[in-house]
């Protein structure tokens, strides 16, 4: 891979990025790129990027080969510079022209949501390589795969990655023979500019709630809204949940770019100005059937009859949504409805309700829920099913960012749960002890018994040695995740799947 200074320029000043160059030969060829001053720079182009850039970083990389730096300032440092307005921009269009444009040779499927993500993406990606084998890919929270073998699997960092790292991995994509992909994108995505100059051939909108809202993160809800609608400004053809919350202002954002022959709306149950129309039929901690019905003259061209019957393998009557926007993709497609059908019925999502029976410590469920919107979909799905069972929750919250889910667990443990277990769930650079701390303040304690364990393994311990029966156990928000993130570490951390069966070996045999 490789990228002529010239060019770099030519793009740079075809998006109105460059302020100004200082080239020496702008014949210049380089062989490198990346924005980690630790790495290897030899012959590389080097981008001083982030808040907390450090001019000592730039000496670091020069040292290690680099031959061009890219800032939105000037270092006195005797070396080539491209000075630009936005060097997060600028990073994501020349890792693309770097990685020779990777995404032109890949049908691209997005999905954003505040919930529901990865249980689409996944939903979708099964059904994808399902039809067309070995050749689809797929950018999750949980997982990255970039081919078709086992060593094409490895685990995400971030949801939707940084630019470079993004391009990179298309690269890959394209090189191991995968035509299609299947990805989430996160209002972070679009907030520190990673899929910048990305085009998508489908973006789904999910929903949205209030949730990454913060210092760190968005800082208010409208800036939040802002950032996940770019979606649908950068899709070919969209496809938007009808019942989410700010439709009308998605909707526009949809517009704005495609006609309305490429933007499809479906809902759940009786909706009107929808094109496809979800109704459940039955549902338990098994799966749940559901029927997806075409509802105008667009959605009725997209399938051969107006009205289909799915089984869904994973728990919970909330993911038919997501199904049923796994499903539209599809359709738009052109996949047979037998693939589909298949696919859903056999569907698996890592740390997404995982059901781990025991032999006398009640039902446990391992999910990702990790916010109010999510939790609250998940426990009064199980309230509602069981209603007699005590409802059990092991939860923590995470440090740095997502203050505002803090209260969301304290509100939705007061109305759905029975017990709590407050606990450790990457707690960053704060005390995880204060975490809890300010979720336990706002629990009403006269409606849930709650206690704190910090070791998050001992946590579900003490939890499943004192559930039996009906008793239903859940180990929320982190899912597969294996590793903590600890003060800048991530520490290794065998998954709570993992933690709950060799508790239940250890305990039942």
């Amino acid at each position: 891979m490789s990228l002529k200074i010239s060019k770099a320029i030519e793009i740079l000043k075809k998006h109105d990025l460059l302020v100004s160059s200082s080239v020496s030969d702008d014949s210049l060829e380089v062989t490198n790129i990346s924005y980690n001053s630790k790495e290897d720079q030899t012959n590389g182009i080097f981008f001083c990027k982030g808040n907390k850039f450090k001019a000592e970083y730039l000496d670091q990389a020069i040292k290690n080969g680099a031959k061009i730096y890219v800032s939105e300032k000037e270092y006195n440092k005797d070396i080539d510079r491209l000075i630009v307005k936005s060097a997060s921009k600028a990073l994501a269009l020349l890792s693309s022209e770097y990685f020779g444009n990777p995404q032109n040779d890949l049908f691209i499927v997005a999905f954003t949501g505040t919930k529901g993500k990865t249980t689409t993406s996944y939903f979708t990606y099964d059904i994808l390589k399902n039809a067309y084998p070995k050749q689809v890919g797929l950018f999750s929270t949980v997982d990255r795969i970039v081919g078709p073998g086992p060593k094409d699997e490895f685990k995400s960092d971030l949801t939707t990655p940084e630019s470079l790292d993004l391009f990179h991995d298309m690269r890959t994509c394209v090189d191991n023979g995968i035509k299609y992909l299947v990805m989430e994108v996160s209002s972070q995505a679009y907030k520190k500019n990673r899929v910048y100059g990305l085009k998508f051939d489908i973006g789904g909108f999910l929903n949205i709630t209030p949730d990454h809202i913060g210092p760190n993160e968005h800082p208010t809800y409208a800036d939040y809204l802002n950032c996940k609608k770019q979606l649908m400004v950068n899709s070919k053809v969209n496809i938007i949940n009808r019942q989410t919350n700010d439709y009308d202002t998605v909707y526009a954002a949809a517009k704005e770019t495609s006609p309305d022959k490429d933007i499809y709306r479906f809902a759940k149950n009786e909706v009107g100005d929808t094109d496809f129309s979800i109704r459940n039929k039955e549902s338990n901690l098994n799966d749940s059937v559901f029927t997806y019905t075409a509802e105008s003259d667009k959605a009725e061209d997209l399938q051969e009859h107006g009205e289909y019957t799915y089984q869904l393998g994973l728990v919970g009557d909330f993911n038919e949504l997501n199904a049923g926007a796994a499903i539209t993709a599809a359709k738009i497609m052109g996949v047979d409805n037998e693939v589909i059908a298949d696919s859903l019925k056999k569907a698996f999502v890592p740390g997404r309700m995982e059901h781990i029976n025991t032999k006398s410590h009640g039902t446990i469920f391992v999910d990702y829920a990790h916010n109010y919107a999510s939790m609250n979909a998940l426990l009064s799905f199980l309230r509602r099913e069981y209603p007699s069972s005590k409802i059990k929750v092991v939860v923590g919250g995470t440090g740095d960012k997502g203050v505002s889910r803090r209260a969301g667990f304290a509100q939705v443990l007061t109305e759905s749960a029975d017990e709590a277990i407050l606990t450790t769930d990457d707690p960053g650079f704060e005390d995880p002890a204060d975490i809890c701390k300010q979720i336990d303040e706002k629990i009403d304690h006269t409606k849930v018994k709650v206690k704190t364990i910090l070791d998050r393994p001992s946590a579900i311990k003490d939890m499943i040695e004192h559930s039996s029966g009906d008793d239903i156990v859940v180990l929320a928000a982190k899912g597969n995740d294996p590793y903590q993130k600890i003060k800048g570490v991530d520490v290794p951390y065998a998954s709570d799947p993992v933690v709950a069966k060799k508790i239940l070996n250890d305990i039942e045999g």
